[in-house]
């Protein structure tokens, strides 16, 4: 592409020069007519198709594609409901607790967590609070309660629909050198009327940080629990 962009602004240049305006040179308004034009012109269209479909978009896919290991990774659930973003981290144990339509309520368990399920106790939930640490690569498993929504945050350079039946993965990395700091969750998808407040908090801590949230959540479900 540098090439091309090179190669063209010397052509564009070039023809401002050849064929400006002059004394002694009238205009020809009839279009130009050679072989070896039209082979270049396919050749340069035949060379961007190349780029784009044959060097482009296999490698911005496999890119896309190739995940972290999920135990180098911290691994998130992202859900959004109008007009909310639910947050689902594993706790220490890395393990989400089993899910189902059944248990969901409005009084605690907005996700349907099964309270019978032991990999479960130690999971945090949260209601637009979603904390990560600098430094780490990032997998976060976006799903939807209702209607379609767009989970985005533009500090991270991160945006994904959010799809009704479909749990949608994405991967990032948070740089070691993130300022920590709080940030914006937005939806950017228009999803009802009450869309404008649909937005979230990123606290992006630094590791001793989320190490320190990550105990005081555990300590508040011991409590629930006791």
């Amino acid at each position: 592409m540098l090439f091309l962009f090179v190669g063209w602004g010397i052509y564009f240049v070039y023809c401002l020069i050849r064929f400006r305006q002059r004394t002694g040179h009238n205009a020809t308004y009839n279009p130009a007519k050679g072989k070896i034009a039209k082979a270049v012109e396919v050749g340069v269209i035949v060379a961007e198709a190349f780029l784009l479909i044959g060097l482009s978009m296999p490698a911005w896919a496999s890119w896309k594609h190739d995940f972290p290991h999920a135990e180098k990774a911290i691994t998130v659930h992202a859900i959004g409901e109008q007009f909310a973003w639910n947050f689902h981290h594993p706790g220490r144990d890395g393990i989400f607790g089993r899910t189902a339509v059944k248990f969901v309520n409005n009084t605690g368990n907005s996700l349907g967590l099964d309270p019978e399920d032991m990999n479960g106790k130690d999971d945090i939930v949260t209601l637009n609070e979603l904390h990560l640490p600098t430094g780490k690569s990032v997998i976060v498993n976006i799903s939807s309660k209702d209607v379609i929504h767009s989970f985005g945050i533009n500090v991270l350079r991160v945006k994904q629909d959010a799809v009704p039946g479909m749990v949608v993965p994405i991967h990032f990395e948070i740089a070691e050198t993130a300022k920590p700091g709080q940030y914006d969750i937005s939806c950017a998808q228009l999803c009802g009327l009450g869309h404008y407040r649909m937005k979230g908090t990123l606290y992006l801590d630094t590791p001793e940080q989320y190490a320190q949230w990550i105990s005081q959540k555990e300590s508040e479900l011991q409590g629930v629990s006791q």
